[in-house]
């Protein structure tokens, strides 16, 4: 006759002192290392309770369905699918994503098409408050004959000045690289000049 002894060994560092109630009720007592598991750093938790799942247990799909189930990127990861399946979708909300447009310019240098502009309604701006109240004071006094006050848009920084608002009667002179048509006209007609200055 053959006796053979079985004893099962528990694993280290789930017994206590307390009396268990089975293996899962002593694991249940352990304090969890991982408590911010699946959270980043500074992520607010949500409550487990209130958490759909919890409704949810029971149900073999958990309310995915068993047809279509609950997968991982069904549609495709990312923008994948935007000439197949989600063309709809891209040429509803993201009109002119794909394809080519233009002329091409081989080696593009920016600096050749900077332009910097200036409307008409700014430019008592580019000189200082005292220079604009003794010209208003000599055009007052004097009129058309008063001396014109020279405004240089190019050291201001603007190389093309635009005709949008109304100028005071003051006579001016404006240094520019480019004038607009109604600028040109606007500042003639308040007895002023455009002066042209160097493209580089």
């Amino acid at each position: 006759v053959c006796f053979g002894f079985f004893f099962f060994q528990a694993e280290d560092g789930i017994r206590d002192s307390v009396a268990s109630r089975g293996l899962g009720d002593v694991y249940k007592r352990q304090v969890s290392t991982q408590s911010t598991w699946g959270y980043k750093k500074g992520e607010v938790k949500m409550t487990l309770r209130l958490r759909k799942t919890r409704k949810d247990r029971g149900n073999v799909t958990m309310g995915y369905g068993r047809v279509g189930k609950h997968r991982k990127h069904p549609g495709g990861r990312g923008n994948a699918g935007g000439m197949h399946h989600l063309r709809i979708n891209m040429k509803k909300f993201h009109p002119g994503y794909f394809g080519k447009k233009g002329i091409r310019h081989f080696h593009l240098k920016r600096n050749q098409y900077f332009c910097p502009s200036v409307n008409l309604d700014k430019l008592w701006t580019l000189v200082s408050e005292q220079t604009f109240a003794k010209a208003k004071e000599r055009a007052t006094k004097e009129g058309d004959k008063a001396k014109a006050v020279l405004i240089d848009c190019t050291k201001a920084g603007f190389f093309k000045v635009l005709g949008k608002g109304v100028l005071p009667k003051i006579p001016i002179i404006v240094k520019a690289k480019i004038f607009s048509k109604s600028a040109e006209e606007r500042i003639k007609a308040i007895g002023g000049a455009c002066v042209l200055t160097a493209q580089s």
